[in-house]
């Protein structure tokens, strides 16, 4: 252990271009409830969680789409409870038009028990909703890379 002691993550920041479309997403697909709202000059904030637990902030700073090829965020991976839930997630964003890295459910690697779905946000930043066993028997899109590495 370091002499800062175990450190847990706290929440994730992510710049978008409209809060309102990211809320909508975040919110009304996802399931996260916003917990404040704030401004600061032209640029607006909101933090998002769970049961009141934060999980998520989002700023509205951004220009452009997400950009895989620069520092930065590689993607934002979330735990579902159940193989159930991941679907069900799966369902609400594909009635909303999201785009998909691969169809359904794949494992996180060949003969994995975890899997999930990857997908885009509405600025393309790249996420995934997983569990850590239930995906038995799903096909791993790669099989020398994590499914979660170049989506």
């Amino acid at each position: 252990m370091s002499a800062i002691g175990t450190l847990a993550t706290h929440h994730v920041g992510l710049n978008v271009t409209d809060l309102d479309r990211s809320l909508a997403f975040y919110g009304d697909v996802l399931g996260f409830e916003v917990l404040g709202e704030g401004a600061e000059k032209d640029s607006r904030y909101a933090f998002l969680g769970q049961d009141g637990r934060l999980v998520l902030t989002l700023w509205q700073q951004a220009e452009g789409t997400y950009d895989s090829a620069r520092p930065g965020l590689h993607h934002l991976a979330f735990e579902a409870e159940s193989l159930e839930h991941v679907r069900a997630a799966e369902l609400a964003l594909t009635a909303r038009g999201t785009s998909f890295a691969y169809e359904g459910v794949v494992a996180h690697r060949e003969g994995a028990a975890s899997g999930g779905i990857f997908f885009h946000d509405p600025d393309g930043t790249r996420l995934e909703i997983s569990v850590p066993k239930g995906a038995e028997g799903a096909e791993a899109p790669s099989e020398t890379a994590p499914t979660c590495g170049f989506f």
